[in-house]
């Protein structure tokens, strides 16, 4: 009976300890601390400069050309512990403009429990959820007004009702002066990417999950008495050269069309860890 007894209590020990360690936090929100991640955009091995007519860039087909304007959304912030664990950020703290004009845009600043993360995950993109949410909660970068919106340079369609999620623009000798060109004269390429699927019917969606592996070149140390910057290359090349590589003579204009599903899957290709500041 004595044995029973002991077994008993030894098994409500045991229970009592897994009970506890189920209810227990994997993160302690209340202790968070500054994470930079740098978007750095480069085209090729070089620095991006824009409107650069002396010294062009060429893609893989062999089209020289220059870049005017270069802005995408990064949303959707989470990173991945050494031990596997999973951190999503704050949402309504997770959405960047990243502006090719405003270097001071290139960092995004999220808060992040203290801790060793060897992964970051976010989409190049607006998530649906946010995009069908009333105008009240997209504020600041999600603004549709934001940038004078899509006529004005901004990255909202107003006529779609939908957030550009990548704009590149740029011009090239080879673009056409007609109307499969640039009937202006001014051989520009225009790439407007985005869709998140559409509100009541199945439309184009280019929301992209981008995952980022930072052991080769340096785990983040996520601390309060310092900040951790992630330092990320963006590399404009890949979006010609990535998965899906495209002449810009035969395409200058992309927008919402379904060969924009074949350009979006190029924008894995062009995120690259180059090293972390801890």
């Amino acid at each position: 009976m004595k044995k029973i007894l002991t077994l008993i209590t030894i098994t409500t020990i045991l229970f009592s300890a897994c009970k506890k360690d189920n209810n227990t936090p994997e993160f302690d929100e209340k202790n968070l601390a500054t994470l930079s991640v740098e978007f750095d955009n480069i085209v090729g091995g070089r620095t991006l400069a824009l409107d650069n007519t002396a010294v062009p860039y060429t893609n893989a087909a062999g089209e020289k050309f220059t870049i005017s304007n270069i802005q995408y959304f990064i949303s959707n912030i989470k990173v991945t512990t050494t031990a596997g664990k999973e951190y999503t950020v704050a949402q309504d703290s997770s959405y960047f403009l990243i502006k090719g004009a405003d270097r001071a845009t290139r960092f995004a600043k999220v808060k992040v429990p203290e801790g060793d993360y060897s992964q970051i995950t976010f989409v190049l993109g607006v998530d649906s959820l946010r995009s069908t949410m009333s105008v009240d909660k997209r504020t600041g970068v999600l603004d549709p007004a934001a940038g004078g919106g899509h006529g004005g340079g901004g990255m909202y369609w107003g006529w779609n009702s939908g957030y550009i999620f990548f704009k590149l623009e740029g011009n090239s000798e080879v673009i056409t002066d007609n109307q499969q060109g640039d009937p202006t004269g001014k051989k520009q390429f225009k790439y407007h990417i985005g869709g998140f699927g559409g509100y009541s019917a199945p439309t184009i969606n280019n929301i992209k999950t981008i995952s980022v592996d930072l052991n080769a070149a340096g785990i983040a140390r996520v601390r309060k008495d310092r900040q951790s910057n992630i330092h990320l290359f963006v590399d404009l090349m890949k979006f010609f050269n990535g998965t899906t590589t495209f002449s810009i003579k035969e395409h200058p204009n992309v927008m919402f069309s379904e060969y924009s599903t074949s350009l979006s899957k190029n924008f894995k290709d062009l995120f690259s860890h180059d090293h972390t500041e801890n």
